[in-house]
């Protein structure tokens, strides 16, 4: 057994303890872990559901990029993806969820018909015209239906709009109040 080189002199002790100390700011290494462990809720409520469910499968892999464990419940989930046609007999419920998911959360619109109500937004009296009018959502990803790629781009939005965030912030930036539905 070797026994470990002494340090002989001020510069070799300055060298080792340089090699093995990190310093960061508490906000960008909070920002970094919590960018790489976004845990979105298993929410689908139409045809866009389809293409998120691929996005978690093997070819697209979410997990590759922190975001893997789809979770069942809005309580141990901080990212809501809204995938499909929100109806206005839905609203309330999707609003409850949002409601019940710890701060800090975030909303990924999903598909035509959540961001603007889609092929329905003209003479679809039934379908709301926008997920944003009842939930303040921070990023949209357009298309019918939007391809797995283009999700995996918003989830990389999101990210980045978490690493950007203050640990001390009382608000989110960007956070909008919603509106209530009736």
């Amino acid at each position: 057994m070797t026994e470990p080189k002494a340090l002989s002199t001020p510069l070799d002790q300055a060298a080792s303890l340089r090699d093995n100390i990190l310093i960061t700011q508490v906000d960008k290494l909070i920002g970094w872990t919590r960018k790489n462990s976004v845990w979105p809720m298993t929410f689908g409520l139409a045809c866009c559901a389809i293409e998120m469910m691929a996005t978690g499968a093997s070819s697209y892999d979410i997990d590759r990029f922190g975001s893997g464990p789809f979770r069942a419940t809005p309580r141990q989930s901080d990212l809501m993806i809204v995938a499909g046609t929100v109806t206005n007999k839905m609203a309330p419920r999707v609003k409850r969820l949002y409601d019940q998911m710890p701060e800090p959360k975030y909303v990924l619109a999903m598909g035509a018909c959540t961001v603007s109500g889609g092929p329905y937004i003209k003479y679809g009296y039934h379908v709301l015209k926008g997920v944003d009018r009842i939930v303040p959502v921070d990023v949209y990803v357009p298309g019918c239906p939007p391809r797995p790629e283009a999700l995996l781009e918003g989830l990389f939005r999101i990210q980045e709009k978490v690493a950007k965030e203050r640990i001390l912030d009382r608000n989110r930036v960007g956070a909008r109040p919603s509106l209530l539905v009736e």
